[in-house]
């Protein structure tokens, strides 16, 4: 793959979900813990260029009353009822560190419902680096929105991952080189240097 330029001065890290209650699920082909290692790697490099980070996380409120509760043939993964106090909070390796910006959203994706495209426009940020679980899920639908945005983007494909190799593999190989450029953590922290 060629090599790829960052603007640091119109770039922003997104991590998407990597939350006490997504990272314990299976995730393939990359390991949860491979998955954080690698956005904190890439969180580290945006702050030493002070470049900003966003760290997304998906939570319902008390009463769970903004939680979708869609008519669907396969698993519902807003039903959880019942989750531990600490599900939605970021993972302590990652953060969040003084200066992120910490999204909550309802939904997989982070731009509807939050002011995550109004937080990124007025910081002139039009390019993003994306990363997170699920690839397929909260990844993919933040993708389509900053696609249609007008976001150019960066996938970190190693510090991304899905419930499957299949569904992961899908998505790298076939949505996300429409949206932007596909690379590894260490290529995209390179470019940082």
């Amino acid at each position: 793959m060629a090599s790829i330029e960052i603007d640091k001065t119109k770039t922003a890290l997104v991590v998407i979900d990597l939350q006490k209650g997504i990272v314990n699920r299976q995730a393939q082909p990359h390991e949860a813990k491979d998955v954080i290692a690698n956005a904190v790697k890439l969180a580290e490099a945006f702050r030493k260029n002070s470049m900003p980070v966003f760290l997304v996380r998906v939570a319902a409120s008390a009463d769970g009353k903004d939680r979708l509760n869609p008519n669907v043939d396969g698993e519902n993964p807003f039903a959880h009822q019942n989750r531990p106090a600490d599900w939605s909070e970021i993972v302590p390796e990652l953060g969040p560190k003084e200066g992120d910006y910490v999204i909550t959203k309802k939904q997989w994706g982070a731009f509807y419902g939050t002011d995550l495209d109004l937080q990124l426009r007025r910081r002139k940020i039009d390019a993003i680096v994306l990363c997170g679980i699920a690839t397929n899920l909260g990844v993919e639908s933040t993708a389509r929105f900053a696609y249609e945005f007008g976001y150019q983007q960066v996938f970190a494909e190693d510090a991304t991952s899905a419930m499957s190799a299949v569904e992961h593999e899908y998505v790298v190989k076939t949505i996300f080189p429409r949206m932007g450029k596909v690379r590894a953590t260490r290529e995209i922290v390179s470019a940082l240097k």
